[in-house]
């Protein structure tokens, strides 16, 4: 840092990092994404540990095949052999494990490409330490704190196309010590030529772009190892959720839909977009983790390399059939499978899903997608992963928001796609609200299951279909009467059938949560202010951004920036913004 000044620069500490920031925007920089951050150092600690526990259970396997096969105990030259020959196989196609009871074959494990004879290791077929690659790197704040926060974890490789950045990058690593400088390096690249450059290479990919990360999903999916974990962020919600359909349908391939169920069809849409990259070069996803929070999608999921099991990608994706008059949804898979002797038959899904008018109140269908219709999460995953932040609070700068994140997404219906908002039946209806305890307690009565979402605070996921949900909402308003409305209105048509179903408001045992019954904390507000996405690196700082970035932030920087010049260039005292003016 010889010939610069220190005061154009501030030390920012987040967890066990530390970077220094310069004043002038120069290099991204988002406080905001400290819950982003946390929560990918949660799943890289429990993608460690699970990535040891499955080789360990491959090597165990392995070992008792070779004592069947010999008919005696192992010896050491036969563990050897076993292992010279696994490096063989692994060079072709990596070391596999089973990961789906559906798939009789197979499956690749998360262990490096490289042959087991490793120099790191003492002996053969010792697991090398996760190799991690921070696509699009900025300050490099998340692989310093990779390196330093995960333990086990190899080395991280930062990259960045833009030189202030990874100079910024290599400071931040110098100004860390020694174990950042032994584990993180920092290249100037473009993300995609260098994921391209290096094959199923990294053990872990990590995305986080400025907005869409479409252009990097191809090349993402061919560098990470089989068994490997991806991660990727969206933050282009305008596009996911219905503001810019046709925009959307080019990034993605899939037309989002403006429902109250858009931030999560947004997840749906990226998972999906992700598996057709993969599927390209025989690749499929597993979903661990999929959230929204805040402004933004971030999902994990698994890459595996099968061939068969790829065949399984349409019985995963749907269309979407949404009334434009009330807030019935329906799902169209595209595929579907006819299972004969031993043989599975894969063929197209039947339809049509719904008729050309809606049965509950006679208006038409938009459709969109297609979208992700499996599960998003694995719930096992998840409880990990929750129980590992929760032992280590004290190493997550926003421990209070992951783990109440974490805590609502461990409670959802994993196996139902999209959600209901209680409000909009009301509003379509145009009643009074039953509370949330009560229409659970409905569902519940009726034989059905239902849970909350993370994605919103008033929905509610249940795998009860939209006649008995309308049907229980028909008893609802017997009990609380509501004004006449025009025949032609939804709310009226759909009020007018008598209800198949009677209802029972009883209040069921399961129509709290455990979080609830607990009164642990799902849904906190914003820490402060102004808390969102901030200025891209290398745009001037201007009076016009004080509604993005607040008055303070904006001030600070105007009068550094006056500060720096001549008297002469300085502008007007009324230029610079009055923090208790109302403009």
């Amino acid at each position: 840092m010889a010939g610069e000044d220190l005061e154009d620069y501030t030390i920012i500490k987040e967890g066990e990092a530390e970077i220094l920031m310069n004043v002038k925007n120069q290099v991204f920089y988002n406080k905001t994404q400290v819950n982003n951050r946390d929560l990918s150092i949660a799943v890289l600690r429990t993608f460690v540990s699970k990535r040891k526990e499955e080789h360990e259970a491959k090597l165990s396997k392995r070992t008792k095949s070779a004592d069947k096969a010999s008919g005696k105990d192992a010896s050491e030259p036969a563990v050897e052999e076993e292992s010279n020959g696994s490096a063989l196989d692994n060079e072709k196609s990596n070391v596999e494990c089973e990961v789906h009871k559906e798939i009789s074959q197979v499956e690749p494990c998360s262990i490096s490409e490289e042959p087991m004879k490793s120099a790191e290791g003492n002996h053969r077929g010792e697991l090398k330490p996760p190799k991690v690659l921070e696509a699009l790197s900025a300050s490099g704040l998340r692989s310093l704190r990779y390196a330093c926060e995960v333990e086990g974890i190899g080395k991280v490789v930062a990259l960045d196309n833009d030189k202030a950045s990874v100079e910024a990058c290599q400071k931040n690593i110098k100004f860390n010590g020694s174990v950042a400088i032994s584990k993180v390096e920092s290249h100037l690249a473009d993300a995609r030529v260098y994921m391209l450059t290096h094959p199923k290479e990294f053990d872990m990919v990590d995305l986080d772009p400025y907005g869409s990360p479409s252009v990097f999903l191809d090349s993402a999916v061919q560098s990470v190892v089989d068994g490997g974990m991806l991660m990727c962020t969206a933050t282009d919600m305008a596009v996911l959720c219905g503001g810019n359909g046709e925009v959307c349908y080019s990034k993605y391939g899939s037309y989002p839909l403006r429902g109250k169920y858009c931030h999560e069809m947004a997840l749906r849409i990226l998972l999906a977009s992700i598996e057709s990259h993969a599927n390209r070069y025989k690749r499929y996803i597993v979903p661990i983790l999929s959230v929204q929070m805040n402004f933004y999608v971030r999902v994990f999921v698994r890459v595996y390399t099968s061939a068969s099991a790829m065949k399984n990608t349409p019985l995963k994706l749907s269309y979407v059939y949404q009334c434009i008059g009330c807030d019935s949804y329906h799902l169209q898979p595209i595929g579907r499978t006819v299972s004969k002797d031993s043989s599975v038959r894969y063929l197209p899904g039947f339809g049509p899903a719904v008729p050309q008018e809606c049965s509950d109140c006679g208006k038409k269908y938009n459709m969109g997608g297609p979208i992700w219709s499996a599960p998003i999460h694995d719930q096992e995953w998840v409880t990990s992963i929750l129980k590992s932040v929760k032992s280590m609070k004290d190493r997550y700068p926003a421990y209070d928001r992951i783990s109440a994140v974490l805590t609502t997404i461990s409670e959802e219906l994993p196996d139902v796609p999209l959600f209901l908002s209680l409000h909009n039946l009301c509003a379509t209806l145009k009643c009074t609200s039953p509370s949330a305890v009560i229409f659970r307690s409905a569902v519940i009565n009726a034989g059905y299951r239902i849970s909350g979402t993370h994605v919103n605070p008033l929905g509610l996921k249940s795998d009860a279909p939209m006649d008995v949900i309308w049907d229980i909402m028909r008893c609802w308003v017997k009990n609380h009467p509501v004004k006449a409305q025009a025949p032609d209105q939804p709310g009226s048509v759909i009020l007018a059938k008598e209800p198949v179903l009677q209802a029972n408001f009883a209040r069921a045992v399961a129509s709290l949560s455990k979080a609830q019954a607990k009164k642990v904390a799902r849904f906190l507000p914003n820490p402060e202010r102004h808390w969102g996405p901030k200025l891209r690196a290398g745009r001037q700082i201007t009076s016009k951004h004080i509604s993005l970035l607040g008055p303070e932030a904006v001030n600070e920087h105007l009068n550094h920036e006056n500060s720096e010049e001549p008297k002469a260039k300085r502008p007007k005292t009324d230029d610079i913004i009055d923090p208790t003016s109302s403009s």
